[in-house]
């Protein structure tokens, strides 16, 4: 016995699938598989991109954390340099009036 593989085991198939479901219903029948393939393939890229989204915003607070260690610094470098006056909208000691 040749298995499954021979021509004439997938013709027998093919004919029993034609008695039961009609010549009409077979291309109705792959028409709905198509669809569910397509909208099978469409909710695994949706998963996909939500995945992405997510891992970019758990990225996030270690960035910010990055970015608030250089701020601090550039503020520890600016009120350690006395030659230049604060911009705070107050003036130097030196200009004030006692």
């Amino acid at each position: 016995m040749g298995g499954f593989g021979s021509v004439w085991h997938w013709v027998i198939v093919l004919l029993v699938v034609v008695l039961l479901f009609g010549a009409k219903k077979i291309p109705e029948l792959a028409k709905g598989l198509g669809s569910g393939i397509k909208n099978f393939k469409k909710a695994v890229k949706e998963d996909e991109e939500d995945e992405e989204i997510i891992q970019k915003i758990e990225e996030k607070p270690k960035i910010a954390k990055t970015t608030a260690k250089r701020t601090s610094t550039k503020t520890t470098q600016a009120s350690t340099d006395s030659s230049t006056p604060k911009k705070r909208g107050r003036k130097p000691k030196s200009q004030t009036t006692a």
